[in-house]
């Protein structure tokens, strides 16, 4: 019961403070590009304000369209309650094989691009279809790197993966360092930074399935969103770089740790920050190459671990 009581506080936390995130990667967004910007509660203003306001459906969607947004939400959610946050370990550990945890990953995208084409909209399909292509692209990437560090561990569970890097094996240091480049570089895409996406452009291609939403719904996808990015982001910095975490319960260790989960994850998003105002929009048919590059880091992770 202390558990699931625990996973469920963790899964409320990490929803709670989603949008404050967004919001630190718009003000550092505008710092760079020498702008005032907007402040870091903004995105909770944006929502607060939408949750307010009716929403209006397109004559031809369905129940999928109108659906999405809690689907998103609580397939996120259900993710939050089995990452390493303040522990080594799961906190829910029958949801923290990463077999799981792909195919929750799998269950979102599929309603994301679903939805747009449940719409009747040309540009929603077309939207659709660009992230059904990333889809495609990344989660290969994200599959073989996270694989290679299960091989490692001797197990797929994520905890096991993350109490071995905890340690760090030095024998295998070549083969991990491959594989959490591999994961990083998805990480970064499921995030939807550029050059894979424009941020804050829902008038773009991969912001499509977006168009149709308003009112409560849209307000409820966009916190969606913003709990995907955070769980993604948390999912490779409490697998990949799991120090600082607890190995053994005390309330002086969950206060460090706490405050190390979110130095870790301001960072992250100030790290990627930087990265996506240094680069220019892709276009479309240039992703996938830049995307299959990237998958060359799975791979030589992948061939160091035969090689060992």
């Amino acid at each position: 019961m202390n558990t699931i009581f625990f996973s469920l506080i963790q899964a409320l936390v990490l929803f709670a403070v989603a949008p404050l995130l967004s919001g630190i990667t718009r003000v550092t967004r505008a710092r760079m590009h020498n702008r005032r910007g907007p402040g870091v509660m903004q995105e909770y203003r944006d929502l607060f304000k939408l949750l307010g306001r009716q929403s209006v459906a397109p004559a031809a969607s369905g129940w999928v369209f109108r659906l999405m947004p809690f689907v998103m939400v609580g397939v996120m959610l259900t993710i939050a309650t089995a990452l390493p946050v303040v522990t080594l370990y799961s906190p829910l550990p029958s949801l923290g094989d990463l077999i799981t945890l792909i195919y929750l990953f799998a269950i979102a995208r599929f309603f994301f691009a679903i939805a747009g084409l449940d719409t009747g909209s040309p540009f929603t399909g077309i939207g659709a279809s660009r992230e059904a292509m990333l889809g495609v692209l990344v989660e290969p990437i994200l599959i073989l790197g996270l694989w290679v560090a299960a091989q490692v561990a001797g197990s797929t569970h994520i905890s096991n993966i993350a109490s071995t890097i905890y340690h760090w094996p030095t024998a295998q240091s070549l083969t991990l360092i491959l594989a959490l480049a591999a994961c990083a570089f998805a990480t970064f895409i499921e995030m939807g930074k550029l050059p894979f996406d424009l941020a804050e452009a829902e008038q773009e291609l991969q912001e499509g399935p977006l168009t149709e939403y308003s009112g409560a719904g849209f307000a409820v996808l966009k916190w969606g969103i913003s709990l995907k990015q955070l769980v993604v982001l948390q999912m490779f910095v409490g697998v990949f770089l799991p120090w600082g975490q607890m190995s053994e319960f005390s309330w002086g260790g969950l206060v460090i740790a706490l405050v190390l989960a979110a130095v870790k994850l301001v960072l992250g998003v100030l790290i990627i920050a930087l990265f996506e105002n240094s680069m220019a929009r892709l276009r479309m048919l240039e992703a996938s190459t830049v995307t299959w590059a990237g998958f060359g880091f799975a791979f030589l992770a992948f061939v160091s671990l035969l090689a060992a």
